[in-house]
């Protein structure tokens, strides 16, 4: 069981910068033939184009060595579900700060047994005119062994 008290913990964040040949590579990577996205002015960024910063060395801040601090068994955890919350554009030239929390934390009992716990984290990204242009919700959930 994780403990509930971890709601609120920042899970810190990253910057990156939105380049117009990322874009591009992006939109490549999943068939998005969308002209827009090879504009040479003011592309805008595929709907979830900030999940590949999360992969960037700048970006990847050490997120599982954070959630083994929070007490959870990675061997035990699995990806849930991803939400995005779209507040304003993201377009070639941007600088985005992120900053991650531990939003829920909550329990449901599994159908063979055992308890699963859903762990939400909301990352806000912000644009560097300090305007919040994206909240994603990363939705965790840690399996325990089922009752014999």
């Amino acid at each position: 069981m994780v403990d509930k008290s971890i709601v609120g913990t920042e899970m810190g964040g990253g910057s990156m910068v939105v380049e117009r040949g990322k874009i591009m590579e992006f939109a490549r990577a999943i068939l998005d033939e969308n002209p827009a996205y090879f504009a040479e002015k003011d592309a805008p960024a595929p709907l979830t184009f900030t999940m590949a910063g999360a992969h960037w060395p700048s970006g990847s801040g050490g997120g599982g060595a954070k959630l083994a601090d929070l007490g959870l068994d990675l061997l035990r955890v699995l990806h849930a579900g991803q939400e995005y919350e779209y507040l304003g554009e993201i377009k070639a030239g941007d600088s985005l700060t992120s900053r991650a929390i531990i939003s829920d934390v909550s329990e449901k009992e599994g159908k063979r047994g055992g308890t699963m716990t859903f762990i939400t984290s909301e990352t806000t990204f912000t644009n560097q005119r300090g305007e919040d242009v994206l909240k994603a919700r990363t939705i965790l959930v840690q399996t325990s062994k089922a009752a014999s």
